[in-house]
């Protein structure tokens, strides 16, 4: 605001300087003097064109006519008693009065017009957005009011207008687009923000939420893609199942639905108060299909590292279901990346490697994670592993990797 107030300043002030420059340089002008020399050159013109008369015959009179010229002349030159007095009005009686009108007229212009309240209430907005965004992503914070949304995507915008490269900025302002259903909105900020961290997790998964909710199906497909690679990552947040268990639902695809859901309630356990909301989601799609379909038909495995293991990043890790005798043919198994360790991973029918028996099939099973270090899958000597007790199908179990071939 300091800044509008020098800039006005220096306008203004820029302004009564050109309004002074006329009075303070105003030259006389005298009138009397002007008019003598105008007279004289008219009289000596005048003589010259009666000389020229004469010579060629058409004046007979000259001096008649030179004397009634000088009488004009006389009569042109006023008396002193009727001369016009000079103004001496003073420069500053002119001068004093403009600057006033011009500042006066300047600051009452903006007074009415400039909105000088609302470009405060701006400034004060884009100042208070650092507390603002605390206050959004304090998670036992209270909620922000709809008028404290509203000050949040004026300052962010203001901010991004300024810092067009913050793509934190710009996932901020989708998410609180998405909070607001300003999907055109939230689509747009998402977009920027993805093109400039396109490997950012958090920002993959806004991006696919936010076209997901586009009424256009190569959006949707778009956020399919996003969802599929997140699926893929060491990681695997759980809003990524719950936005692929919604567009399941959404297509009708209930099997997939009940699968994606299935894989939420493993990942918390029971004791989560969502767990109850994601079987009744379940029960919803299986009374859509017409039949009921058993919950619990896919394995949930936490996988963590002994202290003594040294591993390979570049390393592979496979994880297997095997039957419950123990038979080194693997029911269902997957291979990942090595990646960030303790991490969870889940395996369904999708990953069976038998044809015409399921993972599903098995009522109790054991499983195995090995790190592959050659890229092998048949060698094993050297390898880093470690197993499961025999678990009932369903169950969530933990694997620590801890011996070596």
């Amino acid at each position: 605001m300091g800044l509008f107030w020098i800039a006005s300043i220096a306008l203004v002030a820029f302004a009564c300087v050109l309004i002074a420059l006329p009075v303070i340089k105003k030259k006389a002008n005298n009138d009397e003097m002007l008019r003598d020399e105008l007279n004289k050159a008219f009289y000596k013109d005048r003589l010259s064109e009666l000389e020229e008369e004469t010579d060629e015959g058409l004046v007979d009179n000259q001096q008649e006519l030179i004397s009634d010229l000088k009488q004009s002349l006389l009569d042109d030159i006023p008396a002193d008693d009727t001369k016009t007095e000079k103004s001496h009005i003073s420069p500053a009686m002119v001068l004093i009065p403009s600057v006033l009108l011009v500042v006066g007229l300047s600051y009452g212009m903006y007074a009415k017009f400039g909105a000088a309240d609302q470009v405060k209430s701006w400034q004060e907005v884009s100042n208070n957005l650092p507390a603002l965004s605390k206050k959004l992503m304090s998670p036992q914070g209270e909620a922000l009011t709809q008028d404290e949304m509203d000050d949040l995507t004026l300052a962010l915008r203001t901010r991004l207008h300024y810092q067009p490269e913050d793509s934190t900025g710009w996932l901020l302002l989708g998410r609180i687009a998405l909070a607001n259903r300003d999907v055109d909105t939230s689509i747009g900020a998402m977009k920027k923000a993805y093109r400039l961290e396109p490997e950012n997790d958090d920002v993959q998964l806004g991006y696919a939420q936010a076209l997901m909710l586009s009424q256009d199906e190569v959006d949707q497909n778009r956020a399919r893609t996003l969802l599929g690679k997140l699926v893929q990552k060491d990681y695997v947040d759980l809003r990524v199942f719950s936005l692929l268990a919604f567009d399941a639902f959404e297509r009708q695809d209930y099997p997939a639905a009940v699968k994606y859901w299935s894989i939420m309630q493993q990942m918390i356990g029971p004791e989560d108060s969502r767990y109850e909301m994601l079987s009744r989601s379940i029960e919803s799609a299986q009374k859509k299909m017409g039949k009921a379909i058993e919950p619990g038909k896919s394995v949930s495995v936490t996988i963590s590292l002994s202290d003594d293991v040294q591993a390979d990043p570049n390393s592979a890790l496979i994880v297997s279901i095997h039957s419950a005798d123990g038979a080194p043919m693997p029911v269902a198994a997957a291979r990942y990346p090595l990646g960030t360790l303790p991490r969870t991973v889940v395996l369904d029918d999708g990953n069976s490697m038998v044809q015409g028996r399921k993972l599903s099939d098995l009522e109790e099973l054991i499983v195995r994670v090995r790190i592959d270090t050659d890229g092998n899958v048949a060698t094993k000597d050297g390898d880093w592993y470690g197993d499961s007790d025999v678990i009932k199908l369903g169950e969530a179990v933990e694997v620590m990797i801890n011996k070596q071939y």
